[in-house]
């Protein structure tokens, strides 16, 4: 007896689903896509740089307008707090 065209899809489709399913993921959205780093070897790459954690408490709209100018600074809000100082403390 032959299959109905519909019949001949749903199995053509499950086919395909459990082809999709068995293939591998590929690396860009595997575990090589977001190679995050540790805290503990960022802080080694950040002590070889030369740079040391700083932190203080700011006013809200203070911070509010250093992250609308971070946001067009190519170095983001580190670069950018390090540019201010230098030009403030100079």
């Amino acid at each position: 007896m032959s299959m109905k065209k519909s019949d001949l899809d749903k199995n053509k489709g499950l086919k395909i689903a459990g082809a999709m399913k068995a293939a591998a993921v590929p690396e860009r959205f595997a575990q090589g896509s977001n190679a995050m780093l540790s805290k503990r070897e960022r802080r080694s790459l950040d002590a070889a740089a030369g740079l040391v954690p700083f932190a203080c408490k700011l006013p809200s709209d203070l911070l509010k307008r250093l992250n609308e100018r971070a946001a067009a600074h190519e170095g983001g809000v580190n670069a950018l707090v390090a540019h201010l100082l230098e030009k403030g403390l100079a």
